[in-house]
C-alpha cells in the first residue's frame, strides 16, 4: 500500500469531493442535538447536492482562499480535508492569522490506517509555513481532534422561553426603529454589521467569500422550517446597528406549533439589543421562542423580571483552537493584568518548550527560556485558555494543568480574564 499526502489538482476535484460527507451522503454530525440548530430534530436532514452543485464546489476548490489536501492510497483519494485562511479577533482587538480546518473525512473502507493524522500534519505544517500561528475548526465529533492538539475555546448556548413568561424589568423607549426587510436588503446590511461586531468580539472570525449571498436568494430550507424573515434595527441616524434572522416553521405536532426560531442575531448597542429581543419575544401568534448559537454570557436573562423564563436547552463547544506558534500567539493579544509567568508547554507534533510570558494590558513579550516553570500544560490546554473562554483553575481541578509555583494558576487566570466570554457566530 502506497500512501501520498498532497494538494489536489483541478482534474482531481470531483474525486476529492466524493470523499466528503456533504457530497457522498454519509453522516457529518454526531446524532445529538446541537446548540447551533434552533429546530427540534437532532440535526437537519442531509440533502445530496445536484450534479450542477458538485461542479460549482469543484470550481470553488480552485480559489486562493482554500487549500485542499488529500490522502492518496495506491493512487486513489481515500481521505480529504482543506484549510481556509481567515482572521480571528484575539483579546485586545487584534486580528490573528488562523488556518481553518474544514470538510474533513476518510472513506469508511480506509479507516485505521493513519490517513487523518497524515493529512492533519501536512495541513498544520502548511499553516506554519504561511505564518498562521493558530488553527481552528468546528468538531463534528468531540473525540477526534484532541490528538492533534486542538481543544475547545468558545462555546454556544441554545435557549428557549415561553412568550407568556416574558416581562422586562424596565420600560424602554427605542431611539431608533425596527424594520422588516427582504433578503436583498438584509444581504447588504449583514456584512457591514458583522465587520463592526467582529472588530469588538473576541473569538469571532472573518466570513468566507460569499457568506451572505444566500440571503438575497431566499427559498425554503430542506428541513421544512419555513422561509427566513429579516429584521433590522436602525439607530437615530438611520444606520443599521442590529439584525436578526428568524423563521416561523409549520408543524403537524401541536407541541411544535407557534415556535419562532432565531437563527442569527447581532446588536452593536444595548438599545438595538433590547429593541430586537422586545419584538422577537412578543411576536403575534407565537407562543415560544427558540434561539440558537447564543453566547454563554447572554445578557437577556438579566433584563427579565423572571430570569428563569430563559431556559438553557443545549450547550456545545464551538470553535476549537490549535496553537501553532506559542511565541507569536501569546504576543498577539493583550492581557487583563501585569505579571510574568514561565509556562512549560508540551506539543506532541512540534516539541516541548518553556516560555516566559511577560504580560501587560498593552501587550506582551514571550521568550524561550531554560528556567523552572510556574505551570506545566500541553498545547491543548493552552488553546482552550488562549481566548479567555476557559479558566486555568478549571483545568487545574480537572487534572489538565500542573501548578509548580503556588498561586501561579490564579495569576494566570487574572492575566487571561476577558471582559466578555469569547464567541464565534460565523462558521467555516
Amino acid at each position: 500500500m502506497t500512501i501520498e499526502i498532497r494538494p489536489i489538482t483541478a482534474a482531481e476535484a470531483n474525486e476529492y469531493l466524493r470523499v466528503l460527507p456533504y457530497v457522498n451522503g454519509f453522516p457529518q454530525e454526531e446524532p445529538e442535538p446541537s446548540a447551533w440548530y434552533a429546530g427540534s430534530a437532532a440535526w437537519p436532514p442531509q440533502v445530496p447536492p445536484t450534479a450542477a452543485q458538485v461542479e460549482e464546489y469543484a470550481a470553488d476548490l480552485q480559489a486562493d482562499w482554500i487549500r485542499p489536501q488529500a490522502a492518496f492510497v495506491d493512487g486513489k483519494i481515500a481521505g480529504a480535508s482543506a484549510i481556509v485562511s481567515v482572521q480571528v479577533t484575539v483579546p485586545g482587538g487584534q486580528q490573528g492569522a488562523l488556518g481553518g480546518v474544514t470538510s474533513t473525512a476518510v472513506l469508511p473502507t480506509y479507516r485505521r490506517r493513519g490517513l487523518l493524522r497524515k493529512i492533519m500534519s501536512a495541513m498544520l505544517d502548511d499553516c506554519r509555513e504561511r505564518g498562521e500561528f493558530l488553527a481552528g475548526l468546528s468538531a463534528s465529533e468531540a473525540t477526534i481532534y484532541g490528538r492533534y492538539g486542538f481543544s475547545p475555546a468558545t462555546f454556544q448556548h441554545r435557549w428557549e422561553v415561553r412568550r407568556t413568561d416574558v416581562a422586562f424589568r424596565s420600560e424602554f423607549t427605542d431611539p431608533g426603529a425596527l424594520e422588516l426587510v427582504d433578503g436583498a436588503v438584509a444581504g447588504e446590511a449583514w456584512p457591514v454589521l458583522h465587520e463592526r461586531v467582529r472588530a469588538e468580539r473576541v473569538g469571532e472570525i472573518s466570513p468566507l467569500p460569499g457568506k451572505w449571498e444566500g440571503l438575497a436568494a431566499g427559498g425554503l430550507p430542506a428541513d421544512g422550517s419555513g422561509p427566513a424573515h429579516h429584521l433590522l434595527h436602525r439607530d437615530a441616524s438611520g444606520a443599521v446597528d442590529g439584525a436578526a434572522i428568524f423563521r416561523l416553521p409549520w408543524s403537524p405536532d401541536p407541541a411544535q406549533t407557534g415556535v419562532l426560531q432565531v437563527e442569527a442575531f447581532e446588536a452593536l448597542t444595548s438599545d438595538a439589543y433590547r429593541a430586537l429581543w422586545g419584538l422577537l419575544l412578543d411576536f403575534d401568534l407565537t407562543k415560544r421562542v427558540v434561539a440558537a448559537r447564543r453566547p454563554v454570557d447572554e445578557p437577556l436573562r438579566w433584563m427579565l423580571t423572571n430570569p428563569r423564563a430563559l431556559k438553557l436547552t443545549r450547550t456545545r463547544d464551538n470553535l476549537w483552537l490549535r496553537v501553532l506558534d506559542v511565541r507569536r500567539a501569546l504576543e498577539a493579544r493583550t492581557y487583563a493584568a501585569t505579571d510574568s509567568l514561565v509556562l512549560d508547554v508540551s506539543d506532541d507534533l512540534y516539541g516541548a518548550g518553556r516560555w516566559r510570558l511577560d504580560a501587560a494590558p498593552d501587550g506582551a513579550t514571550c521568550t524561550a527560556v531554560d528556567e523552572e516553570p510556574d505551570i506545566s500544560l500541553t498545547v491543548n490546554e493552552l488553546a482552550s485558555l488562549y481566548l479567555g473562554g476557559v479558566r486555568a483553575s478549571e483545568l487545574l481541578y480537572a487534572g489538565r494543568v500542573l501548578e509548580r509555583t503556588p498561586g501561579a494558576v490564579s495569576r494566570l487566570d487574572a492575566v487571561l480574564r476577558p471582559d466578555r466570554a469569547p464567541h464565534n457566530a460565523v462558521g467555516f
